[in-house]
């Protein structure tokens, strides 16, 4: 096994530079989970905030009494000067998000079955009245319906009708979904970032080891040796594949280390499965980045670019839900978008069953065909070279 510990060894020299992808991995994941921590609270009632408003009649009547009792449940009033330019001011400033003014003889002319209005003005397209909007005309709709169905009826009456049936209210609940937890959702930005350093980390271990093994020198050294070629081929293919576990491993571990929450459930076994076949896709990668570059420059410009370039189209550091439709058409030729795109999935799933997990099995499938097609130029590229 001699080849075996060279390559092993060839990688640790070699591993300040992957430690740092994986460094900086950590650090990210911590934040994001701090982030998440804090904003995944439960919501469970809800209050609407109340609108300040200028409020200004011209009469004084029980009807216009009533009406503003009912306006203060949903906004607040504000002394402004009943002047056009101080309304306006306050409008401009934001001092207030509408005006209304019920105009003189408002009352008898509404009591006897006249169509009359309100006079508003308002912060165009604000949605801070639609409150005040819908208590206007909730008020004085009903208000209207008992004016045309009791002849003679009172303000005060009229006002005593109201102030029951609007102080009726019905109690809503809101059945929550099977949402993800806190856990849940720290864990599957984790193992959407792990995308990054794992290809980037990979890469660069696994090039070093190929521009090693591609060296002349070392070549005819080997070929002198009693070894034959194909166990010296399978030795650094076993070495490749230690250190793609380990690496894996070590993620993993760091996970663990910032998302304990969640444990062992199933969803998280699911992200682990997809984050070990990725693993092994990452490794068929570096395999041909490794055959093609020729000094140890041209790793770092391949780690970043590849690791880079496809996080960046295919969902790790902005979500799918984001990214316009094209570049979600270049990024399903990369492995990175079908392993994100999983790891969605799995996130989502509220049952395990074999229809809910078809489409999780479907991308793990076209992960294992995107390794199985870049080991397949690897090698092809390899006896081209030695041919």
């Amino acid at each position: 096994m001699q080849a075996f510990k060279l390559a092993m060894r060839i990688i640790n020299k070699n591993k300040a530079q992957m430690l740092i992808y994986v460094v900086i991995f950590f650090a990210i994941s911590a934040i994001m989970s701090s982030y998440s921590s804090r904003e995944s609270k439960s919501y469970t009632s809800f209050t609407p905030a109340k609108t300040t408003i200028a409020f200004i009649s011209e009469e004084d009547t029980p009807l216009i009494d009533g009406f503003k009792k009912e306006l203060a449940r949903v906004a607040d009033f504000a002394n402004i000067p009943d002047e056009t330019e101080a309304l306006q001011d306050a409008l401009y400033f934001r001092q207030v998000s509408c005006v209304l003014r019920i105009p003189k003889e408002f009352t008898e002319k509404f009591m006897n079955g006249e169509n009359v209005q309100i006079e508003r003005m308002s912060i165009p397209n604000s949605m801070r009245n639609v409150h005040v909007e819908l208590c206007i005309d909730k008020y004085f709709n009903t208000a209207a319906l008992y004016v045309r169905s009791i002849d003679g009826i009172s303000q005060q009456e009229l006002v005593r009708y109201l102030e029951k049936d609007l102080s009726e209210t019905a109690s809503v609940e809101i059945a929550a979904a099977d949402t993800e937890s806190p856990g849940m959702i720290d864990t599957n930005y984790f193992f959407n970032y792990f995308a990054y350093p794992l290809l980037s980390a990979i890469i660069l271990g696994m090039s070093a080891l190929m521009l090693v093994l591609n060296d002349p020198d070392l070549k005819m050294r080997n070929n002198c040796a009693p070894v034959k070629s194909t166990s010296i081929s399978m030795q650094f293919i076993l070495a490749g594949l230690v250190f793609t576990v380990l690496s894996w491993l070590l993620i993993v571990i760091l996970h663990f280390a910032v998302n304990f929450r969640d444990g062992f459930g199933p969803k998280t076994l699911l992200l682990l499965a997809s984050s070990f076949i990725f693993a092994i896709c990452c490794l068929s990668i570096s395999f041909l980045a490794g055959t093609l570059v020729k000094s140890r420059d041209a790793i770092h410009a391949a780690a970043n670019v590849l690791s880079l370039g496809m996080s960046f189209i295919s969902g790790v550091f902005v979500p799918q839900e984001l990214l316009g439709s094209h570049v979600l058409k270049i990024a399903s030729f990369t492995p990175v978008y079908w392993y994100v795109r999983a790891n969605n999935t799995i996130a989502g799933l509220n049952a395990f069953t074999p229809d809910t997990l078809k489409p999780v099995i479907n991308d793990f499938l076209i992960i294992i065909g995107f390794g199985t097609a870049f080991f397949s130029v690897s090698l092809a590229l390899r006896k081209q070279k030695t041919s």
